[in-house]
């Protein structure tokens, strides 16, 4: 009587996304057609779109033009897709990614604005203004078509060409969110031109990052062109960004893109750096707390045997050379509970076994399912005195 009273029933299907990463300057110009060339590719039964933009408030600092800039280019469109009344200019920065009020505001402009499904919510900024963006838009009417024109190194070379939304909820980093794909995706130097040293610098510690893990000959790149990356060369940068984007979306494109495996090799450094940043309240960028964590990582990977002196001495005078600090204070706190901590975080967040990445050399990874508090210790003493 409790056997199944009818054959068991079961589905299985696939899901295909594509989109694109295109590089330009000066997006907004009249001249520049690569924006409207995407709508017109977008263009379907003659209808058309809305779009809400959501601009990053630093941005007009440097560029105090720009809303209506973009306003004029879009009367351009106004046969394939219309702005909406407002543009909505908000605090970038980790804090808007923390305050919940932003994010009812967005998704209360989404619903006065009437976008839908079909409609376009256009996220112009940093990292965190695309994180939060593009949750808004995969939870608003279960998803609407994001655009995101990132305007960092970091967000161009990492998190704005990757799949993943999200906002910070109970003290801890990217707790809610989503697996959502952008439609496109429009790299504008320009932009760049715009940060301070420390912002032009915190994106590179991605870019080492992935070469760490995947590609060597990238590593010796950014070795060979530290003096120009430091002098601010836009068009060395341009190709940092877009080999590391490369790497990047090769690896969604090949691996595992929604996570569903407890092992992310993209967040080398990342479980130490998430910890980091809510440690010292956000006062460290994101990219330096990944150059830290990366060089606690580094240096345990030596202390197991498993990467050689010469190897972390390389990586670690790379960071220091560029202009990174490779330790905290933070680190060594509360008898290093804190850091502890993190990993249990980070484990609980992934889902699964503790799954931390380490190096083998460069561009030579390895994964560990367990680390030993004691040699952790020793490796956040060894950074602590590492001249």
């Amino acid at each position: 009587m409790f056997e199944n009273l009818y054959p068991t029933l079961a589905s299985e299907f696939q899901v295909k996304f594509r989109y694109s990463v295109q590089f330009t300057k000066k997006i907004f110009n009249p001249e520049n057609q690569t924006l409207s060339r995407f709508f017109i590719s977008e263009q379907n039964s003659g209808t058309t779109k809305k779009a809400l933009v959501v601009l990053d408030e630093g941005l007009l600092f440097h560029f105090p033009n720009l809303v209506s800039e973009i306003r004029q280019y879009f009367k351009g469109l106004v046969q394939l897709v219309r702005l909406t009344d407002d543009i909505i200019v908000i605090p970038g920065g980790e804090g808007c990614k923390n305050n919940p009020k932003i994010w009812e505001s967005l998704v209360d402009s989404i619903d006065r604005f009437g976008i839908d499904r079909h409609s376009y919510i256009i996220g112009i900024g940093g990292g965190a203004i695309l994180d939060l963006v593009g949750y808004v838009a995969a939870v608003s009417h279960r998803g609407i078509r994001l655009i995101r024109i990132p305007s960092t190194v970091l967000s161009q070379n990492d998190s704005g060409v990757g799949v993943k939304n999200s906002i910070n909820y109970q003290g801890k980093k990217n707790f809610l969110g989503t697996f959502a794909p952008p439609v496109a995706v429009f790299n504008d130097l320009s932009f760049l031109e715009s940060l301070d040293d420390r912002d032009w610098r915190s994106g590179m510690a991605e870019a080492i990052k992935v070469a760490l893990i995947k590609d060597p000959i990238f590593f010796e790149w950014i070795e060979s062109n530290v003096q120009t990356l430091k002098n601010r060369n836009l068009d060395t940068m341009s190709y940092l960004i877009h080999r590391c984007a490369e790497l990047h979306m090769d690896h969604i494109a090949n691996g595992d893109p929604f996570e569903f495996g407890s092992s992310r090799p993209l967040d080398f450094g990342h479980w130490a750096a998430h910890k980091l940043e809510y440690l010292t309240e956000f006062s460290l960028r994101h990219g330096e707390a990944v150059a830290i964590g990366m060089a606690l990582d580094t240096v345990y990977s030596n202390q197991n045997q498993f990467l050689s002196k010469e190897n972390r001495d390389r990586i670690l005078f790379l960071l220091k050379h560029l202009g990174f600090a490779i330790y905290h204070p933070k680190l060594s706190e509360n008898k290093k509970q804190n850091l502890y901590l993190g990993l249990h975080e980070f484990q609980e967040h992934l889902g699964g076994r503790l799954t931390i990445m380490l190096l083998c050399g460069i561009g030579i990874c390895k994964e560990v399912h367990e680390m030993d508090s004691e040699t952790l210790a020793t490796s956040v003493d060894f950074l602590e005195q590492y001249i």
